[in-house]
């Protein structure tokens, strides 16, 4: 029953997402995106928290989480071990405001799809998610209250990856993960022009790139939990992504265009390519930096936690030679993350809510871009739920989370967003001898 409902759940979600934007944000339009997965359902209701490992829930964060106990301390009678499968997605609410006014939008995403297969004291896991998205239309203003610029982008990055984690002892395992990133970006620009009378000239001219993107990266991730006393448990993770590439492959052309006064939609007269490989911009690389990330919290297994978790990113050495934007630049880029849950009473049989994980967190960001010389930091507040359903430990995860992004200062424009995640933990057992057919 549960592979089948997994089977459903990818086919919707595949085609709700074929052609959806992930993000609304205007800050996706530097680097490659918005930075679009942090994390599951479960770690995002923590505020970000990604250190703490179960039986039940998979981390995609951290690949020494393909293994662990894997529900093994539960009876199955040596039959087998449980398949972890996870699948989640989100609508997003924000509300754009600026000094000079403010303006709503809204997306709904897949944000991720995964597994993970227990192996003696080896674990697999692989998946594929939206790793950037990029999502922007907005319009600048001249001095005569016209329409001076118009830009629009749409696409980003995806993410398939596959990991191996490997259980050295009961309290310590070790992983890895490999990434292949892939997926392309669209923009185009139009700088207005008007004539003597100050109306708009009947042909614009429309600027047009596309990047198509793809490289490997890799993710180290360490795990450690010990017991302090007989009730207290220490949990620690690290996790490492070394310095990668992307190989983007460009193109450029100049349009004429005709825009429709009501309706503003664009229609091209003809296009003109650029030639890019006289420029060596054909195809460039793109640096993506390294990240390295360390946590740590208290708890009592199957009753509560709560830890700090602190994530430096090397952004400042991020580059992209196709694109230079004199008012922006990149510097290296920090998250705190604080957060924990509480279970009542994980085996009660008689009062449901007892079972129930509830989950809060905040976290506080640098995102490494700063614009105009103002650093755009994000702050949010998440809550959440973990609902049991069926049997075998299988459970929904609800989160919510609000916060904002960005400044007013220096003609920017601040989001306010409310965030509301939904996921499916699956956990069932594969290759099981049957006593009856």
């Amino acid at each position: 029953m549960i592979k089948k409902l997994v089977i459903v759940l990818i086919a919707v979600i595949a085609l709700q997402s074929h052609a959806q934007e992930g993000t609304a944000s205007p800050y996706s339009f530097y680097g490659i995106g918005s930075l679009k997965f942090k994390g599951t359902v479960e770690n995002r209701s923590m505020g970000g928290l990604s250190i703490f490992t179960d039986s039940i829930h998979m981390n995609l964060r951290n690949p020494a989480s393909y293994v662990g106990p894997n529900l093994a301390s539960y009876p199955f009678n040596g039959e087998s071990r449980p398949v972890k499968f996870t699948i989640g997605g989100s609508y997003s609410s924000v509300n754009l405001k600026s000094d000079t006014g403010s303006d709503e939008t809204s997306t709904a995403t897949f944000d991720y799809f995964a597994v993970s297969f227990p192996m003696g004291k080896f674990g697999l896991g692989l998946g594929l998610l939206p790793y950037t998205s990029v999502g922007y239309k907005l319009e600048s203003i001249n001095d005569s209250g016209q329409i001076g610029n118009r830009y629009n982008g749409e696409g980003g990055v995806n993410k398939a990856f596959v990991g191996l984690g490997y259980e050295i002892s009961k309290e310590l395992s070790i992983g890895l993960d490999a990434s292949y990133n892939f997926g392309n970006i669209k923009n185009n620009s139009i700088a207005f022009v008007y004539d003597g009378n100050n109306e708009p000239v009947q042909y614009q001219s429309r600027e047009n790139n596309r990047s198509d993107l793809s490289g490997l990266n890799f993710n180290f991730g360490l795990s450690y939990k010990t017991m302090l006393n007989e009730k207290l448990q220490l949990t620690s993770g690290l996790t490492y992504a070394p310095k990668s590439s992307l190989t983007s492959k460009n193109t450029r052309s100049f349009s004429t265009v005709v825009i429709n006064a009501t309706t503003g939609q664009e229609f091209a007269i003809n296009t003109i390519e650029e030639d890019l490989e006289a420029q060596n911009l054909k195809t460039t690389d793109l640096t993506i930096p390294s990240r390295i990330s360390i946590g740590a919290g208290l708890g009592a297994p199957k009753k509560w936690f709560v830890g700090t978790e602190f994530t430096f990113q090397n952004t400042s050495k991020f580059s992209n030679p196709v694109f230079d934007d004199t008012n922006a630049k990149f510097v290296n880029s920090t998250v705190v993350a604080i957060g924990g849950f509480y279970i009542p009473d994980y085996d009660s049989f008689s009062k449901y809510w007892k079972r129930v994980v509830y989950r809060a967190g905040l976290h506080f960001e640098n995102t490494g871009l700063e614009i105009n010389n103002e650093t755009i930091n994000e702050f949010g507040m998440s809550f959440g739920l973990g609902l049991p359903i069926g049997g075998l430990f299988s459970n929904g995860n609800v989160g919510l989370e609000f916060g904002k992004r960005g400044t007013t200062k220096q003609n920017l424009i601040q989001e306010n967003f409310i965030n509301l995640q939904f996921s499916l933990s699956l956990n069932d057992r594969w290759f099981q001898k049957r006593k009856y057919d």
